[in-house]
């Protein structure tokens, strides 16, 4: 009996072997194809874009130019408003700049004056302490009349009572108001020269502005025209006419 057992488990190992071992190399064959492939089974494959028409590119294309009209259209916009406003501001510095030559025009012309009377003797009188300072109170009051009637800056007013820059006290009252005439002219010449300036920098600005304003207005123009779909124009049915039919319409008529 244990013969029989012994030889019946001899025969069967090798049998079960091979099963065993055959199961075990399918598993690892399904295995290394489930490694080696993961991606492609568990990802959807990348489907290729379409290409587009040449409807739908001419159409983004338009679309594109558009939105280029609208950025355009807005920038000239504001360089025109700009350009406006740098115009009206060369107006105002112009007549500043008229206001101050005509100030400086008539301060000049008493500074003429004066000058022409200057040939004449200076009156004599007593050189006494009351004269200096009656000298010295007639300066001080012509030169505050003169600041506030806006002939004389704060700095000329501080060399008068400063008694600087050949201001002096003891002058007679008729040179202190030559020089008096004379610093007034200085001044009106320096605003003239000053409103000037500022006349020619709004020219400058305000010319700047005008040329681009035009080549903003000239660009948004053209991007407006490019930007406006081509019609395509339509074919037209073409009746074909014989000669014989054309020499017949056109074949004098002979009187009967």
């Amino acid at each position: 009996m244990e013969t029989v057992v012994f030889y019946q488990f001899l025969t069967g190992v090798p049998r079960a072997a091979a099963i065993w071992s055959a199961l075990f190399l399918l598993a690892l064959t399904v295995l290394a194809v489930l490694v080696a492939r993961p991606e492609r089974d568990s990802l959807p494959a990348d489907p290729t874009p379409p290409t587009p028409t040449a409807r739908e590119t001419a159409a983004a294309e338009i679309a594109d130019l558009r939105r280029y009209a609208e950025e355009v259209a807005v920038a000239s916009a504001r360089a025109a408003r700009t350009a406006r406003r740098r115009r009206a501001d060369w107006l105002v510095a112009q007549d500043d700049a008229q206001r101050a030559w005509t100030a400086y025009d008539e301060a000049d012309s008493a500074a003429r004056r004066v000058a022409t009377a200057g040939a004449l003797p200076t009156p004599r009188t007593p050189h006494t302490p009351a004269e200096y300072a009656a000298r010295e109170r007639y300066l001080h009051r012509a030169a505050m009349a003169a600041y506030w009637r806006g002939e004389l800056t704060m700095a000329q007013l501080g060399d008068v009572f400063g008694h600087r820059r050949g201001w002096d006290p003891r002058r007679h009252p008729v040179e202190q108001e030559v020089l008096l005439i004379r610093a007034i002219r200085d001044a009106r010449l320096a605003e003239h020269r000053t409103a000037a300036e500022r006349e020619r920098t709004a020219w400058r600005d305000a010319e700047v502005a005008a040329s681009s304003a035009r080549a903003l207005a000239q660009e948004a123009y053209a991007a407006a025209v490019r930007s406006r779909p081509v019609a395509v124009p339509s074919r037209r049915t073409v009746t074909r006419v014989s000669p014989t039919a054309v020499a017949a319409r056109w074949r004098p008529v002979r009187a009967g």
